[in-house]
């Protein structure tokens, strides 16, 4: 377990944000994690969970603790032959793991390919993309209490999953830290290819009747095609959800914009955000040194330096022009941490006390008995 005081959190996210921390935090096992939470939670310090810091954009410094869960592995629990119960812990890399169950010939999460994140963070956002969610192959996940340290196991029912969300991000916000997610998956090649770019990109290789190894590479290709790499570009992927509106206004809007793209849902038609932005003059346009990128609107980029505010104040200024045009409200789809506090003066006394180790340039400290390095 790691604690670092005044740690800088631009490396630690994807949009690249030259943000500080007053406490960050790396727990590598179910102990550590407990230990800590109970030493965060009888202090009442501000608790941030921060997986790969692939869907934030930090605002401004975050004066509290910022936590990364860094719990690893990935096992086959359950086995019939024809399917398989895959556990992975929360803080495997989201890709890596897709990509390793792939090559185990364990079907079902291959559409999802090229999400940047890691596995406990998935079905917080229950990440979706190219026909797939996560829920589709979601069977149970553990997670801890913030409060109490318990653990507490969530079936698919309880999780509350919809579009881009779930009970995470609503009733029990902010109250556990996920630790494992198990899916069950096929060792039967089936293949999802209906969303139309997968199929437009097999049929561009001649590639008829694709294999879970050939659809998560077009997925590779395609997103790799439209949207820009973190590590050369600061972006948080899709930074809006698609709207979904009622068939009376889709109705109404397709009259008045006969091109506009947008997708049956059970509760409407979901409108593609990335046209309507493109549409309201915002795409290629930049606020700061915040962007929205020329090869996809919905995304919005760090074009060098950028500050958490200008971020917020281009993705308002968007929200507003679709707004006036439209009469459609866009949901910002990642999250925007800010705290401002009057009260948060947490010395290192008493919440950590410092050890002497004159064999190391940096301080050592123990939390709850765990040696941390700083």
């Amino acid at each position: 377990m790691y604690l670092i005081e005044n740690a800088s959190l631009k490396q630690r996210n994807t949009f690249g944000i030259a943000a500080n921390a007053r406490f960050w935090v790396q727990v590598n096992t179910q102990a550590a994690l407990r230990s800590f939470l109970n030493t965060v939670t009888a202090k009442n310090v501000p608790l941030l969970v921060l997986g790969g810091g692939s869907n934030i954009v930090f605002a401004q410094d975050y004066q509290g603790v910022v936590l990364n869960p860094n719990l690893k592995g990935i096992k086959c629990v359950a086995d019939d032959g024809e399917r398989v119960i895959v556990e992975a812990a929360a803080g495997e890399n989201w890709h890596e793991f897709v990509q390793y169950c792939v090559a185990q010939g364990w079907y079902g999460l291959e559409n999802l390919s090229l999400i940047a994140g890691t596995v406990g963070a998935a079905p917080i956002q229950n990440i979706g993309a190219y026909g797939v969610e996560l829920k589709d192959s979601f069977v149970s996940l553990e997670a801890m209490s913030i409060q109490t340290g318990m653990m507490r196991e969530f079936a698919l029912s309880e999780c509350a999953f919809g579009y881009r969300d779930s009970v995470f991000k609503n009733a029990l916000k902010n109250q556990y830290v996920i630790t494992a997610v198990r899916f069950c998956l096929s060792k039967i090649a089936r293949v999802n290819v209906q969303y139309g770019d997968i199929a437009q990109e097999l049929l561009s290789q001649g590639i008829t009747q694709a294999s879970p190894t050939q659809v998560a590479q077009a997925v590779i290709a395609i997103r790799q095609r439209k949207l820009p790499n973190p590590a050369q570009i600061g972006n948080t992927g899709s930074f809006f959800k698609n709207p979904v509106v009622a068939l009376a206004q889709f109705e109404a809007l397709k009259a008045q914009y006969p091109q506009l793209v947008a997708y049956p849902q059970a509760q409407g038609m979901k409108l593609a955000a990335g046209w309507l932005i493109e549409q309201a003059g915002w795409k290629e346009q930049s606020l700061g040194q915040a962007g929205v990128y020329h090869k996809q609107a919905l995304v919005l980029v760090n074009l060098g330096g950028v500050t958490g505010a200008e971020v917020v104040n281009l993705a308002q200024a968007i929200q507003k022009s679709v707004l006036e045009k439209f009469g459609v409200n866009l949901e910002i789809e990642v999250n925007v941490a800010m705290i401002v506090l009057f009260v948060f003066i947490v010395t290192l006394k008493g919440f950590v006390e410092p050890v002497a180790s004159p064999d190391q340039p940096v301080k050592v400290y123990p939390v709850a008995g765990v040696a941390i390095k700083v």
